[in-house]
């Protein structure tokens, strides 16, 4: 199998992700660890079938879901959304949790933070 697009040596990559949120990427020179890691991060949102499983989750009424119950919804097979799910998941993007026979991933707020923080051109500027 595959190592995962954001597969680090560390223990969680959301935890790599958030050391990044600090500075955004346009306010100083990107170093090439971090460069990579940002490059793995978005390639790995980059799919569009992980981005509408991200986006399911996340407005799902209670903000987590099902492998059953994504697939019903987006009319995809279970071992093809159990791949997407654990390539988010090992990137850091997904929080899984057992519960009974069901596993139920929900969104990693934390490393969307980080991305969003890392992206924006001018923190701290006053919203329109």
């Amino acid at each position: 199998m595959n190592a995962s697009p954001l597969s680090t040596d560390s223990p969680s990559a959301t935890a790599r992700l958030a050391e990044l949120c600090c500075a955004p990427l346009l306010a100083e020179e990107l170093g090439a660890g971090d460069a990579d890691l940002l490059a793995r991060a978005l390639r790995t949102l980059a799919d569009p079938v992980r981005l509408r499983i991200v986006s399911r989750i996340r407005t799902s009424e209670d903000g987590r879901s099902t492998t059953t119950a994504l697939a019903a919804h987006l009319g995809l097979t279970q071992p093809t959304v159990s791949h997407h799910l654990g390539t988010l998941h090992d990137a850091g993007f997904l929080v899984r949790e057992r519960a009974g026979r069901q596993t139920w991933y929900s969104v990693e707020p934390d490393a969307f933070e980080a991305m969003q923080q890392l992206l924006d051109p001018a923190p701290g500027r006053p919203s329109a």
